[in-house]
């Protein structure tokens, strides 16, 4: 009877740790609730310039520039941040592993040998009434423990650090972002600076002209000394302009070159040809505030670590409990080598182990609020990170929507300079107007050149930030699986 109740209660009790081994203390996640209003149409965006479809994977080639896809081509493979970033992603993914051995037994082998007097055998040996030897001992040993995770706390430590390495992951995705948005702004600064350039010296080579006319018109005697002075003062103030130019011209290549993982030796000197920033030719796509939460990897990495900060709390809620341990370890002993592996020196055991602080628990509870205040910091983060992300990307939408505006207008005003000065010139020929009006026209028209390339190289710049906003989405699927590992 004894031995059928025996029977009975064993599958019983395996059926209870079982049971109890399917639970994990602590709160299981779940995402946390957008933050109201942030999943809708973005309040910036203009339809005259933009539209609600999603940004392409690849949105730098929207502008159709062969020379800015290689670029971005050779940042991803040689960038040295970039490199970083996959380092770090693979230091935590082997955290991710090392938690995943805790679920499969921990198995250790040790074997050594002593030459020396062993307590025990000395006592046997004066029972005998024999002295005491110095003798070897031999002893090989093989331990196996399984822990039986009754209140989860390998799985939470193993769901902490998945989110970790998800995190770092996005963190990664991050950083391809500013790769991205800053090898496109540098290679658009080093185009627009060209373009600027370009204008300078069209701007220099007018008023040289018209120097060199009023130069000559006061040789037949028709202007003053003065009048040449002051023409003289206006290509001196215009020729200053251009060492600048291209001082930050050369600034920017470097700024290219380090992107690219290459000393300023190795700078990508072709690139200097480039006189035009690169333009969007269709309406700029930028989708609506639900994408921007998807894509954005800022915030995917911010709900990730709340994910870990979640299951921590799980993992210091374990330790009120006490941890169940299965071992065993087989072996021999002897003083001879030969007699390891018979009866006479094999040595083995198995059982369970308990471990529990108890009942002092004062410093476990303050690890399980420590960790839920992790947590809570956690969530008031991602909230953070989602208004930060909606705040950017409305920022960026409003400048570049004026920037075009702006732009507009100075293309307006430099149609009409350059008008102005043609019939400055024309009418100064005859004497119609005086030297002080054509100096005022060539003034006008030199800085409306200069505004409108200025213009371009700003209208370039906030494209890209804007794409750096919405925070790019290529190659994200792809990544997502494999993180997910």
């Amino acid at each position: 009877m004894k031995r059928a109740a025996g029977l009975i209660a064993l599958p019983l009790l395996i059926g209870l740790i079982g049971l109890i081994a399917g639970c994990a203390v602590g709160p299981n996640y779940h995402a946390p609730a957008p933050v109201p209003g942030s999943q809708q149409p973005l309040v910036s965006l203009q339809p005259e310039i933009e539209i609600q479809s999603e940004p392409p994977t690849q949105w730098w080639q929207l502008y159709h520039d062969t020379q800015l896809d290689a670029l971005l081509a050779d940042a991803f493979s040689a960038n040295e941040d970039l490199k970083a970033a996959e380092a770090n992603l693979s230091a935590a993914r082997s955290v991710l592993e090392a938690a995943k051995v805790g679920r499969y037994p921990q198995t250790g082998a040790e074997a050594g040998a002593i030459r020396g007097r062993d307590a025990i055998t000395d006592e046997i040996l004066e029972i005998d009434g024999a002295p005491p030897q110095t003798i070897w001992l031999f002893d090989a040993v093989l331990d196996v423990s399984y822990e039986v995770d009754l209140f989860g706390h390998v799985r939470r430590s193993i769901q902490a650090s998945r989110a970790d390495a998800q995190a770092v992951a996005a963190a990664r995705d991050s950083v391809r972002i500013t790769v991205a948005a800053e090898t496109a702004r540098a290679y658009a600064q080093v185009c627009a600076l060209g373009e600027e350039l370009a204008v300078a010296r069209r701007s220099l080579e007018i008023v040289s002209n018209e120097s060199r006319i009023t130069s000559d018109r006061h040789e037949a005697g028709a202007n003053s000394q003065f009048d040449v002075v002051r023409a003289l003062g206006l290509v001196a103030q215009v020729r200053a302009g251009i060492p600048a130019l291209s001082g930050q011209r050369r600034a920017a290549l470097f700024s290219l070159t380090a992107l690219l993982g290459r000393p300023p030796s190795r700078a990508p000197l072709e690139v200097e040809s480039c006189e035009r920033p690169p333009q969007l030719s269709e309406l700029l796509p930028v989708g609506d505030g639900t994408a921007l939460l998807r894509r954005r990897p800022d915030i995917r990495q911010a709900e990730r670590r709340l994910a870990a900060a979640t299951a921590r709390i799980g993992v210091a809620t374990s330790d009120l409990y006490p941890r169940v341990a299965l071992r065993a370890f087989v072996g021999g002993a002897s003083s001879q080598i030969d007699e390891l592996g018979t009866n006479e020196g094999f040595t083995w055991g198995v059982g369970p182990s308990v471990s529990w602080s108890f009942p002092n628990q004062a410093a476990t509870r303050a690890r399980i609020r420590q960790a839920k205040a992790g947590a809570a910091a956690a969530l008031a983060n991602f909230d953070a990170v989602v208004l930060q992300a909606l705040k950017e990307t409305e920022q960026s939408l409003a400048l570049y929507g004026a920037e075009i505006e702006r732009r507009q207008s100075l293309a307006e005003a430099q149609t009409q300079a350059e008008r102005a000065f043609g019939m400055a010139h024309d009418q100064f020929l005859i004497g119609a107007v005086s030297n002080l009006d054509l100096l005022t026209s060539e003034q006008v028209l030199v800085a409306a050149n200069a505004a409108l390339a200025s213009s371009d190289s700003a209208l370039v710049q906030d494209q890209i930030a804007v794409f750096k906003a919405l925070g790019g989405g290529w190659q994200m699927a792809q990544l997502a699986r494999r993180d997910r590992r």
